[in-house]
């Protein structure tokens, strides 16, 4: 039996419409380099198909009977520290989907999503990036830590007081433009470093603070009032 070296992103697909999950499956499946391993039409199938399947990254829908998205998400989340998983939404400023970056997603992708935005979207969280690119995931960010910190939104990120500290000057820079969206390599080109030292720093940001991905450390940033609207 041959090992294919450049092994598909397997890819699980929980939504509770038959639509959603077929549409994507086609686009996903079109990919040379993705392949759907598995779908869960609630978020209870999507945490017993995970354990199962053990998908590189997880499409979850948020809005599902019996148990949602965002539960779902905490439970996978917190079952592997290493899970992927990408929400889906349909409104761009869905308070839920706030509440599932704070419980461990990645990201977020509207379901109106092109083909092309589709895939990128699975390799960017798939190669463990945080899907933070598109301006409306800042603004999402932006408008729910207010929204969340004012309800008392609970969730696995620690509170922001105190931590900055033991950050250093440069880890500070690096996490601004973290949550203001820059890639490993615009952060580099920013500041006139290596990206292997980008890398190194965002890290050691993640160790400091208690996080898991890049994310939380953008949700983090904007909750300790590092990034500001429009900022």
């Amino acid at each position: 039996m041959t090992t294919d070296v450049t092994a598909s992103i397997r890819v699980l697909i929980a939504d509770d419409q038959v639509m959603v999950r077929e549409g994507f499956s086609v686009l996903l499946n079109a990919q040379p380099d993705i392949e759907v391993v598995g779908e869960a039409i609630d978020g209870r199938q999507a945490i017993a198909q995970v354990a199962a399947l053990r998908p590189d990254v997880v499409l979850m829908d948020i809005r599902m009977p019996e148990v949602n998205g965002l539960e779902a998400t905490r439970e996978i989340v917190a079952a592997d520290a290493d899970a992927k998983v990408l929400v889906l939404t349909t409104f761009d400023l869905d308070e839920y989907v706030y509440q599932a970056l704070r419980s461990g997603a990645s990201g977020f992708l509207l379901k109106d999503a092109s083909a092309r935005q589709l895939g990128d979207a699975v390799r960017v969280v798939a190669a463990g990036e945080a899907l933070l690119a598109p301006t409306i995931t800042k603004r999402l960010i932006t408008t729910f830590s207010r929204i969340g910190e004012a309800a008392g939104l609970g969730g696995p990120l620690p509170s922001p007081q105190g931590r900055l500290a033991e950050l250093t000057e440069r880890e500070n820079e690096v996490l601004v433009l973290v949550a203001q969206g820059c890639s490993n390599a615009e952060i580099a080109e920013r500041l006139i470093v290596a990206e292997s030292t980008v890398k190194t720093h965002v890290s050691r940001i993640l160790v400091k603070l208690g996080l898991r991905d890049r994310t939380q450390a953008a949700v983090f940033a904007y909750e300790a009032r590092l990034v500001t609207p429009g900022g």
